[in-house]
């Protein structure tokens, strides 16, 4: 870097604030969130702008152009090939330019602008009827504008084509600042343009010349197949194609031009679908009946093998989808759509019968819409399920979705399998989109070393060879970027790649577009991410990482970008990221830097760091990601270890002291409770109060009980039952602020008959020191807690924890804090929520039928390690018809939403689907929360609610039973 790039920067910085009203951020914190995407490949960018509307853009190019810097447009970040990482301003389109501009419903087009996602989209369509076509496995977090510079497929582009195939056309914007619309052309229409002259007369001048030129090769190298990835769409030039200058442009991943808006073709929903499966003896064989297949018409055709799905059972991915595939090892999905669903069945069974008549297989049709849901998903966890096995090494990107002719993708899988054994790749698994030849794979290679490498150089080239001899494209979806791009001449041959040359030079003659992507590429193994180079700083750390080699490094690096965390969807995962629409609020935004962090290249203070701080600021530690994260990123615990090092002998945030400290707070506040409400709820007192404690005001604090449920439980008789003892934990939150759930607890685990027991001293967790990062207590405060219990422990006593946040801890942070200590994970093994617990140690005890209707709001830690799955079948067994509702987190998640500067973002997350699910409610229908957080954001929000916990619900369901004894 030269010693003018700092000042050149600054002043880039400066012009560009000056000439848009978006977010201009030339930051190392921002710099280390766009790095990289979800290749193999990293390069920081210059800076990162978020444009406010596609005239900001315009701006911003022409700030970029003016001061001779490249740029790169760029979606979701969730590219597989390079393309959306560069040494270049990003523009970042998702934040903002989101809008939907017109919807014609009644010819089923749709002009929107490029950085809404797709389910977003299809959302905002859904009452109309129509939807888009493609929908690639990212659809939470891909974005239209994402999909079109990428070509985009997905399973449904069996019925409905890729991105091209959407197109109408597309607003564009090319870096030396023509801004117009381009679209079809007939010749008339292409003369005038190019005698009209201009920027717009040279381009269309030049590519009719490129056209004319290259027109027999192009005809005779495209492979004629339906999933055409690889190059530049210049077969939609020719004039037997119209000269459609918008569908040469998609696919062309930055590297051409930028598109500001977009026209597109919609289709209809279907009314109704059937999902059949088939199971083969072994993948090939799956392969071989698609041809049968497709001859009865299917929406979608997938294929997965049983690597896949013994990953996928081994990390319980999709548990429940995976026990409804028939028996085999290899497996074909097949969406058979209809005019109603006995339409849909009837071909579902048709096809069913013509199969079987050819090939040996079993089958199963599925037209529920839950139990196919379910299926999908385990489709479409194939990525997650494959990158991290847990035996072997780790797998890449780097040939992942070549496409052959679908009638030869048997023969071509045989012949690829023997070449990934060759290379000793054998391990991999095979899926994807059978029904259009496509073959997804990630692959064990080694991309740390110098002949790793060079392996993995060799292999890609072999591997292209092989596609193109069947005729097929080296990329079916994720298109060419940085892992495609070199290999480009073995498939299209030299003077394709020359056109590919011209139309670059044509558009963008200074190659200030993404550059090194598709034209004039990097090679394959330049940029690696890991790469020879790659050697991290390794810290000692207070958790032990045993998932990840007991390596920090490791877990930072763990995240593969697919954007899952940048969804709006369902989940939990990631509230912060939904409130904000900040990459660096994602669950990936700040797994990159801490990743860069360890680095030490971009971000250069290690813990000390002010960027990886305020990314983690708003960290939730709500551990959504830790079970919605393909790849189980757990930013709750990479942030507690972040906060431990970071303030270790430095002053702490005053929360740290007084929501850290809750639990030594409501032990001295036990003596006088009442004397302590008053105070904290004092006019004045309590703003006081809240400013010296760093809470914010306004929140308002949570009042102590009269009396502690320890306290009440000493005077009580203690019954004897024929099921043995259980310890009910008496965690600070249920013990201190809403004793009256332990006693409802103590209520059902009598008439279930065990002998309940309480610790006779206080104890605890460790669960707020451990989510303020003051670890050093945490492990004292539980190694105190693990010595009370030891003979519980060894006994193998059941541990009731009732606060589904002290229950994950026990389950999942005690262990991780305390690697190695065998009551640890005695502790662990032997924790239960109270449905777990009957389910399990009372399967033969039935609550009265009670009735009436709930909603039940998990506890974000219920939902990513505990689950509610046997509280809603106790639910079930009361007679209540309970709803458990998919609105993410309540936004409190403990210490969080008390904390200063940090309300409005817990409201917001609230607001996101929680609150406007509850005002919907009628009075009749009771709220269900066993999250002391989530009670308390529910109360404070939603005034008319007053949620209650299942043991609660359980005791009502037990009292009649106990009046007529």
């Amino acid at each position: 870097m030269s010693t003018h790039q700092p000042l050149l920067y600054d002043k880039l910085t400066v012009e560009l604030e000056r000439h848009i009203a978006g977010e201009v951020r030339f930051d190392p914190g921002s710099r280390a969130a766009y790095s990289t995407d979800a290749s193999n490949y990293r390069q920081v960018p210059i800076g990162v702008v978020t444009p406010q509307t596609p005239d900001d853009a315009v701006a911003a190019v022409a700030v970029c152009r003016d001061n001779d810097v490249p740029v790169l447009s760029r979606g979701g970040g969730t590219s597989l090939a390079g393309q959306c990482c560069n040494a270049a301003v990003v523009l970042d389109w998702s934040k903002y330019c989101t809008r939907v501009h017109a919807v014609d419903t009644d010819n089923g087009t749709a002009v929107v602008e490029p950085g809404i996602k797709l389910d977003a989209l299809n959302d905002h369509l859904a009452a109309s009827g129509w939807m888009v076509g493609p929908k690639p496995s990212t659809h939470v977090s891909c974005t239209i504008g994402g999909m079109i510079g990428n070509n985009s497929c997905g399973s449904t582009a069996q019925a409905y084509g890729k991105m091209v195939d959407s197109v109408r056309a597309l607003e564009i914007l090319t870096y030396d600042g023509m801004h117009r619309w381009v679209g079809d052309a007939d010749d008339a229409a292409v003369e005038q343009v190019v005698t009209a002259g201009g920027r717009a007369g040279e381009l269309y001048g030049g590519l009719r010349s490129i056209i004319s030129e290259y027109a027999d090769d192009i005809r005779s190298r495209y492979p004629r197949i339906p999933r055409r990835v690889s190059g530049y769409n210049l077969d939609s030039l020719l004039p037997e194609n119209g000269f459609h200058l918008a569908k040469a442009l998609v696919g062309s991943e930055s590297t051409l031009i930028t598109v500001t808006r977009a026209e597109i073709d919609l289709v209809r929903r279907p009314a109704a679908s059937a999902l059949v499966l088939f199971g083969f003896d072994d993948i090939a064989a799956a392969a071989d009946a698609v041809p049968a297949v497709l001859e009865h018409e299917p929406a979608a055709l997938e294929g997965l093998d049983h690597r896949l799905v013994e990953l996928e059972h081994s990390r319980r991915l999709a548990e429940q989808a995976l026990h409804q595939l028939p028996r085999g090892h290899g497996w074909l999905m097949v969406q058979m759509d209809g005019h109603d669903q006995d339409d849909a069945d009837h071909r579902a069974k048709a096809l069913i019968e013509a199969l079987q008549k050819v090939a040996d297989c079993d089958a199963a049709v599925l037209d529920d819409p839950v139990r196919k849901k379910q299926v999908w998903a385990a489709r479409e966890a194939g990525l997650g399920a494959t990158a991290y096995p847990p035996v072997g090494p780790e797998t890449h990107e780097g040939w992942e979705d070549a496409a052959v002719p679908p009638q030869r993708l048997g023969d071509y899988l045989r012949d690829f399998r023997a070449l990934l054994d060759r290379y000793d790749y054998g391990t991999s698994s095979l899926y994807g989109h059978f029904g259009q030849g496509c073959v997804h794979t990630r692959i064990p290679f080694d991309l740390r070393t110098s002949q790793g490498i060079a392996t993995y150089r060799r292999f890609a080239h072999d591997a292209a060879r092989l596609v193109v001899d069947y005729g097929g494209s080296l990329s079916g979806e994720h298109g060419d970027g940085q892992s495609r791009g070199e290999l480009l001449p073995i498939m299209f041959g030299q003077r394709v790649v020359d056109a590919f040359e011209k139309t670059k030079a044509l558009f963008d003659p200074g190659n200030h577009m993404n550059p090194g992507k598709i034209v004039h590429p990097y090679r394959l193994d330049e940029n690696l991410r890991f790469g020879t180079g790659y050697l991290p700083i390794e810290p000692a750390t207070a958790f032990a990482y045993a998932e990840d080699g007991h390596r920090f490094s490791h877990a930072a690096a763990r995240c593969v970008g697919v954007g899952k965390c940048r969804g709006d969807e369902s989940g939990v995962m990631c509230p912060s990221y939904r409130a904000t629409g900040e990459e660096h609020h994602s669950t990936r935004g700040r797994a990159r830097l801490l990743f860069e962090m360890l680095q030490g290249d971009v971000i250069t203070d290690g813990w000390a760091s002010t960027e990886v701080r305020d990314a983690l600021d708003l960290c939730l530690a709500c551990k959504g990601c830790l079970s919605d994260c393909p790849v189980n990123v757990d930013m709750a615990t990479y942030k507690a270890e972040f906060l431990f090092h970071h303030y270790r002998h430095r002053l702490r945030p005053m929360a740290h002291y007084s929501m850290g400290w809750i639990p030594l707070w409501a032990r001295i506040a036990a003596v006088a409770p009442r004397a302590v409400n008053a105070v904290t709820h004092a006019p004045g007192l309590d703003a006081a109060v809240k400013a010296a404690g760093g809470v914010d005001a306004h929140r308002d604090l949570p009042r102590f009980a009269a009396q502690r449920f320890t306290r009440w439980w000493r005077n009580q008789p203690h019954r004897v039952g024929d099921r043995g003892p259980v310890l009910l934990w008496p965690d600070t939150f249920t013990n201190n602020f809403d004793p009256a759930i332990a006693r409802d607890a103590v209520e059902v685990l009598q008439s279930g008959g065990f002998t309940v027991t309480v610790p006779e001293r206080a104890l605890c967790c460790g669960l707020t020191w451990i989510s303020t990062g003051q670890l050093g207590v945490a492990r004292k405060v539980l190694g105190r807690t693990l010595r009370a219990l030891r003979p519980v422990l060894r006994a193998g006593t059941p541990v009731l924890v009732l606060e589904p946040s002290c229950a994950a801890v026990f389950r999942s942070d005690a262990p991780n804090l305390l690697h190695g200590n065998e009551d640890a994970h005695r502790l662990a093994a032997q924790t239960y929520t109270i449905g777990e617990l009957l389910h399990r140690k009372a399967p033969d005890w039935h609550p009265s039928r009670t009735g009436g209707r709930a909603v039940v709001q998990p506890h974000c830690h219920q939902h990513a390690v505990l689950h509610y799955t046997h509280e809603k079948e106790l639910l079930d067994d009361a007679g209540v018809d309970a709803q458990i509702l998919d609105a993410g987190c309540c936004g409190l998640a403990g210490n969080f939403g008390f904390q200063r500067g940090h309300h409005d973002v817990s409201v917001a997350c609230a607001e996101d689907k929680l609150l406007p699910a509850l005002r919907d409610l009628d009075s009749e229908t009771a709220v269900l929360a066993d999250g002391f957080s989530c009670r308390t954001q529910i109360s404070d929000l939603a005034g008319h609610c007053t949620p209650r916990h299942t043991a609660s619900v359980l005791a009502d369901a037990v009292r009649p039973r106990k009046e007529q004894q």
